[in-house]
């Protein structure tokens, strides 16, 4: 390996100067490299470890946040300091915001560290198989995700157990009470009363489902892909002494009959239906619940249209594999053509923002837990993936919408009052 690396030093260029071709020469970021090479201030708050020559063939494999992300999850290049900061520091920082000239340079010097050092993806990326959006398929990206370890997502998550954003009451709220705020902001615009029936799609593990039938009397039904996530909320829910109210299954919404549900709550599930496959999903929403029943659909949306059906390479392969986010105004629309009249639409997008932050937290302070249930290269997977969705919210790039929809009964009867609390419900 020793003469491979001298080899590799001979023909190409000291390694922070080459990356300094692609930060700048005013960047605020140390680099420090295997080859001891060095630049950046000295009393940088970040620096950025390159700690083998495999992180450069990674980066000329696959250019771009799939490579770096790679060369992070294999510990071939670390970050000493916040990687939020780190993160948003090279937010501006592209090769395609690169001149073309450039760009061939950096390629023919990175070329020497593929062809010595290049080496197979980790093996923690997922690659389903089957039709896209099939029922196998999606079982399949459903487990990757969920299905790591209930262990873990508790040292993420909370004791709320609650994977999907939260709303934040005020600057100054904990994440369990933001997550509780969540739940009765949703429960508020479905109008949930006693004795009602909520159908809670893509449960989780059964957060709403528990607080729909504990704070408010209803009879609830999630269902969720994960086996995992269905098994644990079941025994929270008999811890919780809720079983005669609320029930979560191992189950495909598909297969819920239709046409019983006073309510629908969808809360975090339509990133992973995929765009053709929105009008069939709206359509047995709709047909699942009663006349002047209502629906509200929660879910990371984008900005504007997208020019490529895939999301970030690094995302689809490490953490939503086949996930695809969509505007709000394709979403409205698959809805109203559904047949929803819709009520009420609202952009939560910093408090995503504020939620991935405190997930973060959470992971820090059980880092070392964390690490001994899934394995250093899942856990920096998931560091890496909230400091970097927490800047795409922050920055605009993505965002996180609740639209409310009614099935209107006879004669467009929608039972909401002439107004409410934002002019909604």
């Amino acid at each position: 390996m020793t003469g491979l690396i001298e080899r590799t030093q001979v023909t190409s260029p000291p390694v922070a100067d080459l990356l300094t071709s692609v930060l700048g020469p005013n960047s605020p970021i140390r680099v420090e490299a295997f080859d001891g090479s060095t630049t950046g201030p000295r009393d940088a708050e970040i620096t950025l470890h390159v700690r083998t020559p495999r992180a450069l063939a990674r980066l000329a494999s696959a250019p771009g946040s799939l490579g770096l992300a790679r060369a992070y999850v294999t510990e071939d290049i670390d970050v000493d300091g916040d990687l939020y900061a780190a993160l948003r520091a090279l937010s501006e920082v592209t090769l395609h915001s690169l001149p073309r000239r450039e760009q061939l340079r950096l390629a023919r010097q990175l070329l020497p560290y593929w062809r010595e050092h290049h080496v197979p993806p980790p093996e923690l990326e997922a690659r389903p198989k089957g039709l896209l959006h099939s029922r196998r398929r999606d079982s399949q990206a459903i487990s990757h995700h969920y299905d790591v370890s209930n262990t873990f997502y508790e040292y993420v998550l909370g004791p709320s157990m609650t994977y999907t954003c939260a709303a934040y009451p005020d600057a100054d709220a904990t994440l369990e009470q933001a997550q509780a705020t969540k739940y009765e902001l949703v429960s508020a615009k479905l109008a949930l009363q006693p004795g009602m029936r909520l159908l809670d799609v893509g449960c989780g593990w059964g957060g709403m489902v528990m607080h729909a039938a504990a704070e408010h009397g209803v009879r609830a039904l999630g269902v969720t892909l994960s086996r995992e996530q269905a098994a644990w909320a079941q025994e929270a829910i008999e811890r919780r002494g809720l079983s005669h109210l609320a029930e979560v299954r191992h189950q495909d919404y598909r297969d819920v009959p239709d046409g019983v549900y006073d309510a629908v709550s969808s809360i975090g599930l339509t990133e992973h239906i995929g765009k053709a496959n929105l009008g069939s999903y709206f359509s047995s929403m709709y047909a699942k619940l009663r006349p002047e029943g209502r629906m509200l659909n929660h879910c990371i949306t984008q900005p504007f249209r997208p020019t490529k059906r895939h999301t970030d390479p690094f995302i689809s392969r490490y953490v939503f594999p086949d996930g695809e986010l969509e505007t709000i105004g394709l979403l409205v629309t698959a809805m109203n053509d559904a047949g929803f009249e819709i009520r009420h639409a609202e952009n939560l997008r910093e408090h995503y923002a504020m939620t991935l932050r405190d997930w973060g937290a959470n992971l820090e302070r059980n880092w070392d837990d964390g690490v001994a249930e899934v394995g250093v290269g899942r856990a920096r997977v998931w560091r890496l993936y909230m400091a970097a969705c927490r800047l795409g919210f922050d920055l605009d790039n993505i965002q996180l919408h609740q639209v409310l929809g009614v099935k209107l009964g006879e004669n467009g009867s929608s039972a909401f009052p002439l107004r409410g609390e934002h002019g909604a419900y």
